[in-house]
Protein backbone atom coordinates (compact mmCIF):
# COMPACT_ATOMS: atom_id res chain seq x y z
CA UNK A 1 0.00 0.00 0.00
CA UNK A 2 0.94 3.59 -0.48
CA UNK A 3 1.39 5.13 2.98
CA UNK A 4 1.61 4.69 6.74
CA UNK A 5 -1.86 6.06 7.61
CA UNK A 6 -3.39 3.40 5.36
CA UNK A 7 -1.29 0.81 7.20
CA UNK A 8 -2.68 2.09 10.50
CA UNK A 9 -6.24 1.69 9.22
CA UNK A 10 -5.71 -1.79 7.80
CA UNK A 11 -4.03 -2.97 11.00
CA UNK A 12 -7.39 -2.29 12.69
CA UNK A 13 -9.69 -3.32 9.83
CA UNK A 14 -8.23 -6.58 8.53
CA UNK A 15 -8.90 -8.55 11.75
CA UNK A 16 -12.55 -7.51 11.44
CA UNK A 17 -12.74 -8.87 7.88
CA UNK A 18 -10.41 -11.85 7.69
CA UNK A 19 -11.17 -15.15 9.47
CA UNK A 20 -8.76 -16.07 12.26
CA UNK A 21 -7.16 -18.76 10.07
CA UNK A 22 -6.19 -16.22 7.38
CA UNK A 23 -2.99 -14.29 8.08
CA UNK A 24 -1.77 -11.07 6.46
CA UNK A 25 1.30 -8.86 6.19
CA UNK A 26 1.21 -5.15 5.38
CA UNK A 27 3.92 -3.29 3.42
CA UNK A 28 3.60 0.51 3.35
CA UNK A 29 5.49 2.93 1.10
CA UNK A 30 6.45 6.60 1.40
CA UNK A 31 3.95 8.03 -1.04
CA UNK A 32 3.18 7.35 -4.69
CA UNK A 33 6.65 7.91 -6.15
CA UNK A 34 8.21 5.44 -3.70
CA UNK A 35 5.34 3.03 -4.35
CA UNK A 36 5.69 3.03 -8.14
CA UNK A 37 9.48 2.86 -7.90
CA UNK A 38 9.59 -0.23 -5.68
CA UNK A 39 6.42 -2.25 -6.37
CA UNK A 40 7.43 -3.61 -9.82
CA UNK A 41 10.54 -5.34 -8.45
CA UNK A 42 8.71 -6.51 -5.34
CA UNK A 43 6.01 -8.17 -7.44
CA UNK A 44 8.64 -9.79 -9.68
CA UNK A 45 10.25 -11.17 -6.54
CA UNK A 46 6.91 -12.56 -5.33
CA UNK A 47 6.20 -14.19 -8.68
CA UNK A 48 9.24 -16.45 -8.28
CA UNK A 49 7.99 -18.16 -5.13
CA UNK A 50 4.37 -17.19 -4.39
CA UNK A 51 2.47 -20.20 -2.96
CA UNK A 52 -0.82 -21.00 -4.73
CA UNK A 53 -2.95 -20.08 -1.72
CA UNK A 54 -1.34 -16.65 -1.21
CA UNK A 55 -2.90 -13.46 -2.56
CA UNK A 56 -1.46 -9.96 -3.01
CA UNK A 57 -3.70 -6.92 -2.47
CA UNK A 58 -2.36 -3.65 -3.88
CA UNK A 59 -4.04 -0.54 -2.47
CA UNK A 60 -3.38 3.08 -3.43
CA UNK A 61 -5.07 6.48 -3.07
CA UNK A 62 -6.64 8.07 -6.13
CA UNK A 63 -5.50 11.53 -4.97
CA UNK A 64 -7.70 13.31 -7.51
CA UNK A 65 -5.95 11.59 -10.41
CA UNK A 66 -7.51 9.56 -13.23
CA UNK A 67 -8.81 6.40 -11.56
CA UNK A 68 -8.79 4.35 -14.77
CA UNK A 69 -5.22 5.41 -15.55
CA UNK A 70 -4.01 4.40 -12.09
CA UNK A 71 -5.82 1.05 -12.34
CA UNK A 72 -4.19 0.38 -15.73
CA UNK A 73 -0.77 1.20 -14.25
CA UNK A 74 -1.33 -1.27 -11.42
CA UNK A 75 -2.61 -3.95 -13.79
CA UNK A 76 0.33 -3.48 -16.19
CA UNK A 77 2.87 -3.70 -13.36
CA UNK A 78 1.40 -6.95 -12.03
CA UNK A 79 1.04 -8.55 -15.47
CA UNK A 80 4.58 -7.51 -16.44
CA UNK A 81 5.78 -9.26 -13.27
CA UNK A 82 4.15 -12.46 -14.51
CA UNK A 83 1.25 -12.40 -12.07
CA UNK A 84 -2.46 -12.93 -12.75
CA UNK A 85 -4.71 -10.08 -11.62
CA UNK A 86 -8.39 -10.36 -10.75
CA UNK A 87 -9.25 -8.18 -13.74
CA UNK A 88 -7.12 -10.17 -16.20
CA UNK A 89 -7.89 -13.74 -15.14
CA UNK A 90 -10.38 -15.89 -16.98
CA UNK A 91 -13.76 -16.58 -15.43
CA UNK A 92 -13.71 -19.21 -12.66
CA UNK A 93 -9.88 -19.18 -12.68
CA UNK A 94 -7.67 -18.25 -9.73
CA UNK A 95 -6.00 -14.84 -9.54
CA UNK A 96 -2.94 -13.75 -7.55
CA UNK A 97 -3.26 -9.95 -7.37
CA UNK A 98 -6.20 -7.76 -6.39
CA UNK A 99 -5.66 -4.10 -7.34
CA UNK A 100 -7.83 -1.59 -5.50
CA UNK A 101 -7.97 2.22 -5.39
CA UNK A 102 -9.10 4.37 -2.47
CA UNK A 103 -11.36 7.08 -3.93
CA UNK A 104 -10.23 9.74 -3.47
CA UNK A 105 -8.22 9.33 -0.27
CA UNK A 106 -8.29 7.17 2.84
CA UNK A 107 -10.29 9.81 4.73
CA UNK A 108 -13.26 9.10 2.41
CA UNK A 109 -13.43 5.67 4.04
CA UNK A 110 -13.75 7.40 7.41
CA UNK A 111 -16.57 9.62 6.18
CA UNK A 112 -18.25 6.39 5.06
CA UNK A 113 -18.58 5.48 8.75
CA UNK A 114 -19.51 8.67 10.62
CA UNK A 115 -20.44 6.62 13.68
CA UNK A 116 -16.80 5.51 13.93
CA UNK A 117 -15.64 9.14 13.68
CA UNK A 118 -18.02 10.06 16.49
CA UNK A 119 -16.88 7.17 18.68
CA UNK A 120 -13.25 8.19 18.22
CA UNK A 121 -14.04 11.90 18.61
CA UNK A 122 -17.25 12.24 20.68
CA UNK A 123 -17.61 16.01 20.19
CA UNK A 124 -18.18 15.56 16.44
CA UNK A 125 -21.87 15.87 15.50
CA UNK A 126 -23.55 12.53 14.69
CA UNK A 127 -25.60 14.45 12.10
CA UNK A 128 -22.49 14.77 9.92
CA UNK A 129 -23.63 12.04 7.54
CA UNK A 130 -26.89 13.92 6.87
CA UNK A 131 -25.10 17.05 5.73
CA UNK A 132 -25.20 17.37 1.95
CA UNK A 133 -21.44 17.75 1.45
CA UNK A 134 -20.74 14.48 3.33
CA UNK A 135 -23.55 12.25 2.00
CA UNK A 136 -21.33 10.76 -0.71
CA UNK A 137 -18.01 10.00 1.05
CA UNK A 138 -16.15 9.35 -2.22
CA UNK A 139 -17.45 12.58 -3.79
CA UNK A 140 -16.51 15.10 -1.12
CA UNK A 141 -15.25 18.27 -2.79
CA UNK A 142 -11.96 19.96 -1.94
CA UNK A 143 -10.10 16.94 -0.60
CA UNK A 144 -11.21 14.43 2.01
CA UNK A 145 -8.29 14.84 4.40
CA UNK A 146 -8.84 18.59 4.37
CA UNK A 147 -12.54 17.99 5.07
CA UNK A 148 -11.75 15.62 7.96
CA UNK A 149 -9.27 18.12 9.39
CA UNK A 150 -11.93 20.85 9.24
CA UNK A 151 -14.57 18.66 10.91
CA UNK A 152 -12.23 17.56 13.71
CA UNK A 153 -10.80 21.02 14.32
CA UNK A 154 -14.31 22.52 14.49
CA UNK A 155 -15.02 19.99 17.24
CA UNK A 156 -11.81 20.90 19.09
CA UNK A 157 -9.53 18.08 17.93
CA UNK A 158 -6.16 18.20 16.11
CA UNK A 159 -5.76 21.98 16.65
CA UNK A 160 -2.25 21.96 15.18
CA UNK A 161 -3.34 20.24 11.97
CA UNK A 162 -4.60 16.76 11.16
CA UNK A 163 -2.26 14.05 12.39
CA UNK A 164 -3.17 11.55 9.68
CA UNK A 165 -1.62 8.45 11.26
CA UNK A 166 -3.22 9.12 14.65
CA UNK A 167 -6.63 9.94 13.17
CA UNK A 168 -6.46 6.82 11.02
CA UNK A 169 -5.71 4.63 14.02
CA UNK A 170 -8.30 6.38 16.22
CA UNK A 171 -11.17 6.07 13.73
CA UNK A 172 -10.51 2.71 12.09
CA UNK A 173 -10.68 0.82 15.39
CA UNK A 174 -14.41 1.65 15.51
CA UNK A 175 -15.25 1.10 11.84
CA UNK A 176 -17.82 -1.50 10.82
CA UNK A 177 -16.77 -2.83 7.37
CA UNK A 178 -20.26 -4.10 6.57
CA UNK A 179 -21.99 -0.76 7.00
CA UNK A 180 -19.59 1.66 5.28
CA UNK A 181 -21.24 4.12 2.89
CA UNK A 182 -18.00 4.55 0.91
CA UNK A 183 -18.31 2.78 -2.44
CA UNK A 184 -14.54 2.41 -2.83
CA UNK A 185 -14.32 0.81 0.62
CA UNK A 186 -17.10 -1.61 -0.26
CA UNK A 187 -15.32 -2.57 -3.50
CA UNK A 188 -12.16 -3.25 -1.46
CA UNK A 189 -14.15 -5.14 1.18
CA UNK A 190 -15.97 -7.31 -1.37
CA UNK A 191 -12.65 -8.09 -3.05
CA UNK A 192 -11.28 -9.39 0.25
CA UNK A 193 -14.41 -11.49 0.80
CA UNK A 194 -13.95 -13.01 -2.65
CA UNK A 195 -10.37 -13.93 -1.76
CA UNK A 196 -11.57 -15.56 1.45
CA UNK A 197 -14.27 -17.52 -0.41
CA UNK A 198 -11.73 -18.74 -2.99
CA UNK A 199 -9.42 -19.97 -0.22
CA UNK A 200 -12.24 -21.92 1.43
CA UNK A 201 -13.43 -23.72 -1.72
Amino acid sequence: MEEASLEAALTQLLPKILPSNVTSNIHAYRGKSDFFEKVPNRLKGYQAWLPPDWKIVVLIDEDREDCLKIKKQLEDIAISAGLITKSSCQKDKSFQVLNRIVVEELEAWFFGDVEAICQAYPKVSPNLAKQKRYRDPDGIKGGTWEALERVLQNAGYHPGGLEKYKASSDISQYMNPKSSRSKSFQVFYQGLLEIIDSKQV
